[in-house]
């Protein structure tokens, strides 16, 4: 019997459904949701997914290595200018979808594949340094003895989509059944093929290929896998490591501008943790979309929401979450929900004594489109002890 476990109080129904589909796949032999657990595409965020010998790109997801950074300074907040840390902040690290002006480097780049190059060649040099939008954040606060933090959510931005888009392009299209494809033309084109086998041929290719096109263009988001030792499961790994480390590299960078902004160069403690990733460990490979890696005595970032701040944690190593916690509170409204229904009126209500950049777009990220934070992390006392809670005085939104 497969081991499965649910976290999650609060659950739709269609979340529920995808997790359930994957654990229906006889490769998948393990899986957890988190407290914070809710709808995705393909699996949910809040999803573990321990497989044998295959790796899903689509699990992982597109933004590769999306993950947290929490510094902690020897400074309190008493005489920052936040206003102009903010401003500061702003002018050096491009938010949004905005880019960087010029090429950055991205120092002591992995190996990869030449089509890993040539995304970071066109696009991924440009968002080196840069947040993105949605729930990616920069933000400052201070912990229980009054020290300044600074906490930085973003990814791998389009170098990592890109990457996650054509391997689920590949895996999907491995599942498809080419032969069968070729055979239904070639029924519906017995005379054409007999009168002029060369013309025959060239339209065979031609619709082979737009069909597996057409295909891709709807159906790359699914279960589908690839064999960690194919030449593609192997590709894929490299890339994604690749990945992986370029989203390290790029919340670095941004940090090294908010040293700037703070006037500090040194750090009391630095953590590092992403929740969009695969593990490979021998035969098995730990997938985790929108979760975080809790083994015992790791460190860890669990982030609330803008009003509420984050937590420093530790983990506990539990086996039944697959040495995992969740990544953040979970959403409780969609963002087309949540802009409907929030105001920016009532988010400014949210956010009193707390500096922020929010316009009326960011309404979907407003504290009350997410689930309580108190009572997610109290979800998973089993899964990690908390260290410290910051509570933020600075928010970025991108």
């Amino acid at each position: 019997m497969k081991h499965i476990k649910i976290y999650a109080e609060i659950l739709e129904q269609e979340a529920l459904e995808q997790f359930q589909k994957a654990m229906e796949l006889k490769c998948n032999v393990a899986g957890a949701l988190m407290s914070d657990a809710h709808t995705g595409y393909t699996l949910p965020i809040g999803a573990v997914v321990k497989s044998y010998r295959t790796i899903f790109p689509a699990y992982v997801g597109y933004d590769i290595g999306c993950g947290m950074c929490a510094i902690k300074f020897d400074i309190t907040a008493n005489g920052l200018d936040l206003e102009k840390i903010k401003n500061d902040i702003l002018a050096s690290i491009p938010v949004g979808i905005k880019k960087q002006e010029k090429a950055q480097i991205f120092a002591d780049m992995p190996a990869c594949t030449d089509m890993a190059k040539e995304i970071f060649d066109k696009l991924g040099k440009y968002q080196l340094g840069t947040l993105g939008g949605g729930n990616h954040f920069l933000e400052l606060g201070v912990g229980s003895d009054k020290k300044v933090w600074a906490v930085v959510h973003s990814g791998s931005r389009g170098f990592g989509k890109k990457i996650a888009e054509h391997y689920m392009k590949e895996a999907f299209l491995q599942s498809i059944n080419l032969d069968e494809l070729k055979s239904e033309f070639e029924a519906k084109n017995v005379e054409f093929k007999k009168h002029n086998p060369e013309k025959f041929a060239l339209a065979l290719q031609k619709f082979m290929q737009k069909s597996q096109e057409k295909l891709a263009k709807t159906s790359i988001e699914g279960h589908f896998g690839l064999d960690i030792a194919s030449p593609l499961g192997k590709n894929y790994i490299m890339d994604m490591n690749c990945a992986l480390e370029f989203a390290l590299q790029n919340r670095k960078n941004m940090i090294a501008k908010i040293k700037t902004a703070l006037g500090v160069a040194d750090e009391l403690m630095f953590i590092n943790k992403n929740h969009n990733h695969a593990i490979i460990n021998g035969d098995f490979i730990i997938h985790r979309k929108g979760a975080t890696s809790a083994e015992l005595g790791e460190y860890g970032v669990i982030p609330g929401n803008m009003r509420d701040g984050s937590f420093i944690v530790r983990g506990l190593g539990n086996a039944n979450s697959l040495q995992s916690s969740s990544h953040g509170a979970g959403r409780v409204m969609s963002r087309n929900v949540a802009k409907k229904s929030i105001s920016l009126d009532e988010l400014n209500a949210d956010m009193v004594g707390i500096i922020t950049n929010h316009t009326e777009q960011m309404c979907d990220e407003a504290p009350r489109a997410y689930k309580n934070i108190f009572e997610v992390m109290k979800a998973q006392s089993e899964l990690v002890e908390i260290i410290e809670h910051i509570k933020p005085i600075l928010n970025i939104k991108g």
